[in-house]
């Protein structure tokens, strides 16, 4: 899951996408003063949890549509998703963003980065393994800096960033076992989980250029993203699905885990790991997704794994790392962020 969260304006800005805050500046929890307290659980703990929640989530997408039609599974994680952060509003008494224009653009994000990416995850877990739509999330970063290279003037290719594109992009032939002509693979299901890793960098180019230096915070511009994404699935769903004749436990109960855990708490817990320690390290959780993803898989749901699988996966993930690397003194404000939660 991604969020339209743009970066705050100025000169010391490290926040590397709209995905991931910029983290405030520190206070020492030492000082007399500080304007912020020690977390009671430590980050390394918060992060564990985010890359675990994260990695099962393809796993509870399978299980969710077991019972429901994709379309029914995305609904239910994003209306679940979008109750969390309602309270969490509640509690820190934040307002929804003002202005038609902001709502607006929220929408288009809200389709890009949750909506659509969200369907087309549910639709291809129909035909795929849920390992393998984890290892083609990883693509993100890859797709970003193609797409980046072109849209964002600021971001220049350098020879360790395109050697970072080709070899993921390799991983990713290596995956699919294109030396056997892909045999074996349903082609559209994976087409599918591709094209939903390559919407969630068109919608952070979408954002970085309409949303930067929003005045609104961060969880505010995330709820009401996640609300029009509810209301764009609430107008879609109808449509496309008949209602269930039932509702399975075990369906049912990933649906809930996968909106409330995957969706909304795991934006809560983003925010405060990468409010305490920044978003370079924030966003090394991505490379965790794939690895949980596929182990989950295959041990819970005994899918098979072939030994491209997890060879394809370490060289996505070893490219998607270059293509991330940046020289000391360049502006990190221009890098396309890691791959996205699912």
């Amino acid at each position: 899951m991604s969020t339209a969260t743009p970066p705050r304006p100025g000169p010391d800005s490290v926040s590397p996408s709209p995905a991931v805050p910029a983290a405030p500046a520190a206070a020492d929890p030492a000082r007399p003063g500080s304007l912020r307290t020690r977390p009671a659980v430590d980050w390394r703990i918060r992060f564990a949890v985010l890359a675990l929640i994260w990695g099962f989530s393809f796993l509870l997408i399978k299980v969710g549509t077991h019972g429901f039609a994709p379309f029914q599974v995305t609904f239910g994680r994003l209306f679940f998703g979008t109750a969390v952060l309602a309270v969490a509003m509640a509690v820190k008494r934040d307002r929804l963003p003002r202005g038609p224009r902001t709502w607006g653009h929220l929408a288009v994000a809200a389709f890009f980065l949750n909506a659509l990416p969200f369907s087309l995850f549910a639709y291809s877990e129909l035909t795929i393994p849920s390992t393998l739509a984890g290892i083609c999330n990883a693509t993100s970063p890859l797709w970003g800096m193609a797409l980046s290279l072109v849209a964002l003037s600021e971001d220049r290719p350098t020879r360790r960033r395109v050697a970072g594109l080709g070899l993921g992009f390799l991983g990713v032939l290596t995956v699919l076992g294109a030396w056997q002509g892909f045999s074996g693979l349903d082609v559209t299901g994976t087409a599918m989980a591709l094209l939903a890793s390559l919407s969630y960098p068109i919608g952070w180019i979408y954002v970085r250029r309409t949303l930067a230096g929003n005045s609104s915070s961060h969880l505010s511009l995330t709820g009401a993203q996640l609300f029009l994404a509810t209301l764009q699935l609430a107008l879609v769903t109808p449509l496309f699905t008949t209602l269930p004749t039932s509702l399975p436990a075990g369906p049912l109960l990933a649906v809930i885990v996968l909106g409330a855990l995957g969706t909304g708490l795991a934006i809560l817990l983003q925010y405060g790991v990468v409010a305490e320690v920044g978003p370079t390290t924030g966003q090394m959780v991505t490379y965790f997704i794939p690895v949980i993803a596929t182990a989950a898989g295959v041990t819970l749901l005994g899918e098979q794994l072939s030994w491209n699988t997890p060879v394809g996966a370490l060289i996505v993930l070893a490219g998607a790392a270059l293509t991330q690397s940046r020289a000391r003194k360049r502006p990190v404000a221009a890098q396309v962020p890691a791959a996205p939660q699912p």
